[in-house]
């Protein structure tokens, strides 16, 4: 099922006399975003009183380990959303580049607050600055398959944790310079540390990058109700063909895709690409549309069929796996 924006009423009533539970991640990051949800909340439904719930995942227990080895894409929302599932809260906030494509049963992806920015940030030096054989953290295989495609002569060192641990790479820790989401810097106050924002043209943004995703209950009306309060449409629209993109081409975060979409009236611009591990390739498709689903369907199988991206999705999934080229 592609993640379609809910039609729900807007303010179905929130009947209980307890707070609005949030589930959150407890980095600084996601407290942050939490704090973010429940301001515009208390916009929307004046003396609502909302109380965030604190989950440890799996991603923060072994925060040392790469993403791949831990499982990859969702290891930092399945306990979130089960605390919803289990009824321990009502509401999953998420880091929408955390999700994984396809939304999880008995779940609705119900609001997208304004995303923010969508680009990547280079902290400690710019591209530019860095001289042959530079250091760069990043434990995204996105980021460092377009870089190593720019610049062939960095090198290329792990870099996970919460953003003050990855930015501390960039102060003499190991690396000369670490990629982050533009947006996490700008939440935290703190975007005066990037020395440079990376243009999507220079580097495509991971789907999701930028944005808040609200997940409840599907059939919890009430909830659904008020977070239509706070749901912004051309940026629910944009995560949808983003993730429908993502989903048709059956893959995830874990792997060198980016995809980004762009309002223009009522139609979209989406751009999306595939790279190979090291970088040597990058596949690149783009299309226009009104619908969402269907655009990401479109742009996938551009990538796919037209451009050689299953080709070359089936090398790179193989080599994780051990496996022969096909």
């Amino acid at each position: 099922m592609h993640p379609r924006a809910p039609a729900g009423r807007p303010d179905a009533g929130w009947p209980h006399t307890r707070p609005l539970r949030l589930a959150t991640r407890g980095s600084p990051l996601a407290r942050r975003q939490t704090d973010m949800v429940a301001h515009l909340l208390a916009q929307g439904r004046p003396g609502l009183v909302i109380e965030p719930v604190v989950v440890r995942t799996e991603g923060d227990r072994r925060s040392e380990e790469p993403l791949e080895r831990i499982g990859g894409q969702g290891v930092f929302v399945k306990e979130i959303q089960q605390a919803v599932l289990d009824g321990r809260a009502d509401v999953a906030v998420h880091s929408a580049k955390d999700l994984p494509p396809f939304v999880a049963p008995g779940l609705v992806l119900a609001a997208v607050p304004v995303r923010g920015d969508a680009r990547d940030a280079l902290v400690g030096s710019t591209l530019a600055a860095l001289g042959s054989g530079a250091r760069v953290a990043t434990g995204a295989a996105r980021r460092r398959a377009q870089l190593a495609n720019l610049r062939p002569d960095l090198c290329f060192v792990a870099a996970r944790g919460n953003i003050e641990t990855r930015l501390a790479r960039a102060n003499g820790d190991g690396a000369d310079a670490v990629v982050v989401a533009a947006a996490a810097l700008d939440r935290l106050s703190i975007t005066s540390q990037a020395a440079e924002i990376l243009s999507p043209l220079v580097m495509l943004p991971q789907v999701g990058q930028g944005a808040i995703a609200l997940e409840c209950a599907a059939d919890d009306e009430a909830v659904r109700g008020l977070l239509a309060l706070v749901d912004h449409q051309d940026s629910h629209r944009a995560l949808i063909a983003e993730r429908t993109m993502l989903a048709a081409m059956g893959a995830s975060c874990s792997l060198p895709v980016g995809g980004w979409a762009e309002p223009d009236g009522p139609r979209l611009h989406l751009r999306g690409m595939v790279a190979s591990a090291d970088g040597r390739i990058q596949l690149h498709a783009d299309g226009w549309g009104a619908d969402p689903v269907t655009l990401g369907t479109e742009v996938a199988h551009k990538l796919l069929h037209d451009c050689g991206a299953d080709r070359l999705l089936g090398q790179d999934l193989g080599a994780r796996r051990g496996e022969p080229a096909r």
